[in-house]
């Protein structure tokens, strides 16, 4: 018998391939795309979730995606073009054609028609907001006026309100007669009669209490409101620590403008996460899988430059105990052993100190605990692997001062990652440059030099 799952085209075959698309509902796509077997596609395609149709048109090459998008318009929908990549979407957003493109965009909730915007050039953007009616133009042309990255470009316009006054009754009443609902929607904003929100009510106690009782009686105590120009970071993360599933945004006046409903508060924590990882391998923040070769290398050089500068940095300190090295071979094969240990520490600390900047767990408050901690950490973990590595060096090359260095050594290393790891983020975060994407060079550059100057340093003072 076949699953609903199966018939939308997901392979469940295996663990990691859950929610992938099947490869042959794909080949079929693709040869109903070959044949221009009009009919056949959209039955392939209909039970689709739009998120599958966008990871489908990602994964194709641009000249099959553009022969599916021509066949399959009149079936296009909108959501799909919020699933898409940036530089992919631009690219359907070209092969559409103008009065497909309108309907799709039509169906969109306000949102989604504002991020769908901020993220294209403006011959795209004329061309969308050409789609739309004269008010949703207005609207938003108006959310694009806001600042970038603000709660003004997050928000949704469509909100669900009622006079803090009204009863159980008149709300639900109001709900039903209403024509134009949000698509999805959590609370009943209640204000008062400058507009302005004083609280909400959750649709399941509004559903579950007699129609006489009045709203302000079962409104949630805990309430909180959006300023409009408020960054979206911080909407995430009150989001986040306050646990809100919806939230009135508010103007300058505190009047009601707009909502911010749970899906795009993470939407926010997802784009800021998947950003932190690009930036910390130094990868440009907007690359994808769809661009060119030429700009995947672009973006990949400037930081690629910076290390080159760095590694340079470490030779210097290895080219001043050249002679050191010449005197004994030994040096040369365990000095790379140091410099990883202390790299690998380095971004261990580093990593969880840029997540924690990010998450706002690390304060000025808890600083100096942290700090301690990690010293600690990586002084503990030095003399264990210090003298683990004095075991191994001593059975290697039987020279027991050799044993010795390298154990200091280890230790020295190991304490200089944890304290790198941790300061240079801070520092960083301190002038508002990004630690997610500093951090990685000056780090791994300080790890490599104290870890080639303390090794090579203590092997030219003891055993030479």
């Amino acid at each position: 018998m076949t699953t609903g799952k199966e018939q939308a085209g997901i392979d469940h075959s295996r663990d990691d391939d859950a929610y992938a698309l099947d490869r042959n509902t794909v080949a079929a796509i693709l040869y109903a795309v070959d044949v221009d077997d009009r009919d056949r596609l959209a039955e392939l395609m209909e039970p689709l979730h739009a998120a599958d149709i966008a990871d489908l048109l990602e994964q194709i090459n641009p000249y099959d995606r553009a022969r599916l998008i021509r066949l399959y318009d009149r079936e296009f929908d909108g959501e799909i073009l919020s699933e898409l990549e940036e530089g992919v979407r631009e690219e359907v957003i070209r092969v559409l054609r103008p009065d497909v493109l309108a309907d799709a965009v039509r169906d969109l909730e306000s949102d989604d028609v504002v991020d769908l915007l901020e993220d294209l050039e403006e011959p795209d953007q004329e061309t969308i907001l050409g789609a739309l009616e004269d008010a949703e133009r207005v609207a938003a042309q108006q959310a694009l006026s806001y600042p970038e990255n603000s709660a003004g470009r997050l928000m949704q316009r469509e909100v669900v309100m009622a006079p803090e006054h009204w009863t159980v009754g008149q709300a639900i009443d109001h709900l039903r007669a209403s024509e134009d609902l949000p698509e999805d929607f959590y609370h009943i904003i209640l204000v008062d009669p400058r507009l302005r929100p004083v609280g909400y009510v959750t649709l399941g106690k509004l559903m579950g209490t007699k129609r006489e009782v009045p709203l302000k009686d079962i409104a949630e105590e805990e309430f909180q409101t959006i300023p409009i120009d408020q960054d979206e970071e911080d909407v995430a993360y009150a989001f986040k620590q306050y646990h809100l599933i919806s939230a009135p945004v508010v103007d300058q006046d505190g009047r009601l403008v707009g909502v911010i409903t749970i899906d795009d508060a993470m939407a926010v924590l997802d784009e800021e996460h998947e950003e932190d990882m690009l930036r910390m391998a130094g990868v440009d923040e907007d690359s994808s899988l769809s661009d060119t070769i030429a700009e995947t290398a672009r973006g990949r050089a400037t930081w690629l430059l910076v290390n080159l500068f760095t590694a340079i940095l470490a030779s210097f300190v290895i080219d001043f105990f050249a002679d050191t090295i010449d005197q004994m071979v030994a040096l040369a094969v365990l000095m790379p052993i140091v410099a990883s240990m202390g790299g690998n520490a380095g971004t261990q600390t580093m990593t969880v100190t840029v997540r924690a900047i990010a998450t706002r767990d690390l304060t000025a408050n808890n600083a100096l605990r942290v700090l301690v901690r990690e010293i600690s950490v990586g002084a503990l973990n030095g003399v264990l692997f210090g003298l683990l590595m004095a075991l191994v060096a001593g059975i290697w090359f039987g020279v027991p001062m050799l044993s010795a260095v390298i154990g200091v050594a280890m230790v020295l290393t190991l304490v200089a990652a944890a304290l790198g790891g941790i300061l240079i983020p801070m520092a960083l975060d301190k002038f508002n440059i990004d630690p997610a994407l500093a951090s990685g060079p000056f780090v791994t550059t300080v790890t490599d030099v104290v870890g080639f100057f303390v090794f090579l340093g203590l092997a030219g003072m003891v055993l030479l």
